[in-house]
């Protein structure tokens, strides 16, 4: 008797699944299109499992499960029937009437407990009303395994969540079980970058997430996204009825979603490759090429080209030493095809970096043929000037000023030629001093700063004379002049922010409500008043990253190193929100206790 009774305990919620569906008099018959009424918006209900929830001793061989509805349905996403423990092929399945029979190509493993996860895999046949979803637990084996983890999946430069990354748990403890292996346990997580791993063994593990790309549940670092946890993990929690993390919300339930607990946090990011060789190569004019590499921070010892003098041969990396820029600084016709050879450090067949010398040969780019006969229009002004642009941002200009930019490096130069002048609001008319500074990363670049404070109601104009600068093609520039002024607009906003307790270098950014485009930023490396000025009135976010290299870059992560990506925060408000809404005409202040937000 006792045993029997053992057995209809699991099927309890089925039951209680059936009454409801029993009494409801408002489901939609799906058997027949409706002739009038109301459109059909209810989910279907589950009335029947087979096996039951929490059976044990389930088959290995040719298992089936077998769901039942109450209306047809059809499988929306085949990739969200997920087993956990994965096997080497997702799960099939077939339609049967009002259900779904999921089934395996391969046998389960003996004396395991599995679940069935449904969730954002099925729908009604008619109106397509989504399935909340449902997980299925049983075992092949004589017990059930009780325990249960949970956490939430965030990217690590905007900290939003992560919707369907695979989360992973190993009691392998070796670093490379994530790439050649299955896991012990695993999950996706939904709209809200949460997960809940169910009915797990009570034991110690590794704790992996990534963006399982081709969904074979291993880690690809070549095409992935990963995310770890430092330490290892063991489950504190027991699967329980009452626990709402257990519990299946509809996504657009925001207060439920949000009140759900986590024990985890992982961050994920996308590893820099480890594999270092020249990847790309391409001649892009006459004089000019580039070479990217697969790895940051390529280690070059020399670089030259057969046939020009080595101080006619101008390079420049970008601040990721993954890329150079290559210039040949002779006016005269260059050959057909350039043979430029680099001595940099090269990953070998056995993974490691030794000496290597790679001939790179650079073919000249095709002119395309001119149409009709040749004549003057057919020049272009690249072909007879030094091309530049200057840009200057009326919200930005006081922060960052001016900016030169030349298509290709100077030969000859006379920034004190430049002229920069003023007009006052009654159209008097000055000049201003000015400082000039080579951009660090692009020696094409010259930022140019106005030395007295600027003011609202002003114009300011700065001009480049004609034939001042001459750029290594043998061309001068032409002459242009650019105006600007401080933003006038009554309505717009400002904010500054206060920041205290700044022990190390940081990065600000002030980003967009969506968190995906940097507005505004600096970087500090002790207490500071920032200003942000002419603000529209909108929504914004306070990003700050903890520069711990001090390189002035967000680094990413290494998994194999055990290494974070650098930390991230954004500034909470009060009410627990991280969105700043700055309405119009506001003067906000901001205080920023830097290091009790890195705690």
């Amino acid at each position: 008797m006792k045993k029997k009774t053992y057995r209809l305990l699991p099927a309890i919620p089925v039951a209680a699944i059936l009454v409801q569906v029993m009494f409801s008099h408002s489901c939609a018959n799906t058997t027949t299109p409706p002739s009038g009424g109301p459109k059909d918006t209810i989910p279907p209900v589950i009335t029947a499992v087979k096996p039951y929830p929490g059976e044990t001793g389930v088959p290995v061989h040719k298992p089936q499960i077998e769901i039942k509805f109450n209306e047809y349905v059809t499988v929306k996403d085949p990739k969200s029937l997920f087993l956990s423990p994965p096997l080497e092929k997702s799960p099939k399945f077939k339609l049967k009437g009002k259900g779904v029979v999921v089934y395996f190509e391969s046998d389960l493993d003996s004396n395991k407990t599995y679940t069935l996860d449904l969730t954002n895999a099925i729908a009604d046949n008619n109106e397509g009303n989504m399935f909340p979803g449902y997980t299925l637990v049983f075992s092949t084996g004589n017990t059930i395994d009780s325990m249960m983890m949970t956490g939430i999946v965030q990217d690590c430069n905007t900290l939003q969540p992560i919707k369907g990354a695979t989360v992973m748990l190993y009691k392998d403890h070796a670093d490379s079980a994530v790439f050649l292996k299955r896991p012990d346990a695993a999950v996706r997580t939904d709209d809200w970058g949460f997960f809940c791993l169910r009915n797990i063994q009570d034991t110690l593990y590794r704790l992996y997430a990534i963006i399982d790309e081709n969904n074979n549940n291993k880690y690809e670092p070549e095409t992935e996204k990963v995310a770890f946890l430092d330490t290892l993990v063991r489950p504190v929690t027991v699967v329980g009825d009452s626990i709402p993390e257990l519990v299946k919300y509809d996504m657009k339930d925001t207060l439920g979603c949000l009140a759900r607990k986590t024990e985890h946090e992982l961050n994920i990011f996308r590893e820099k490759p480890s594999k270092q060789m020249i990847v790309n190569k391409e001649r892009i004019g006459e004089r000019t090429a580039y070479i990217t590499f697969m790895a940051p921070y390529a280690q070059v010892d020399s670089i030259w080209i057969k046939g020009v003098p080595g101080d006619r041969l101008i390079t420049q990396f970008n601040l990721q030493r993954d890329s150079m820029e290559i210039w040949v600084n002779d006016p005269k016709p260059q050959p057909d095809t350039l043979h430029l050879n680099v001595k940099y450090m090269k990953t070998d067949t056995l993974g490691l970096l030794n000496s290597f010398t790679e001939e790179i040969k650079l073919v000249k780019p095709k002119k395309k043929p001119a149409v009709g006969k040749s004549s003057g229009r057919d020049i272009k002004k690249e072909d007879t000037t030094a091309v530049f642009k200057i840009e200057a941002k009326p919200e930005t200009i006081e922060q960052y000023g001016f900016t030169i930019e030349f298509s290709y490096p100077l030969v000859q130069s006379a920034f004190d030629s430049l002229g920069f002048r003023y007009l006052n609001p009654r159209q008097q008319e000055s000049k201003g001093k000015y400082t000039v500074t080579q951009d660090s990363l692009n020696l094409r670049k010259y930022i140019i700063r106005p030395a007295d404070k600027l003011l609202p109601g002003y114009e300011y104009f700065l001009k480049v004379p004609h034939r001042k600068f001459r750029d290594i093609n043998g061309f001068f520039n032409d002459s242009t002049e650019v105006k600007v002024s401080l933003p006038n607009d009554d309505k717009l906003s400002s904010m500054t922010l206060s920041l205290t307790g700044v022990s190390n270098k940081y990065i600000i950014d002030l980003l967009n409500e969506k968190r995906d485009k940097v507005l505004r930023s600096y970087i500090i490396d002790k207490d500071a008043s920032l200003a942000f000025p002419y603000l529209k009135a909108g929504k914004y976010s306070i990003r700050i990253t903890e520069d711990l290299n001090r390189n002035g870059l967000v680094d990413t992560g290494d998994l194999l190193k055990h290494k974070q990506p650098e930390k991230v925060r954004f500034y909470k408000l009060q009410d627990g929100t991280y969105i700043i809404d700055i309405p119009e005409m506001t003067e906000l202040e901001q205080s920023i206790n830097v290091t009790e937000m890195f705690k």
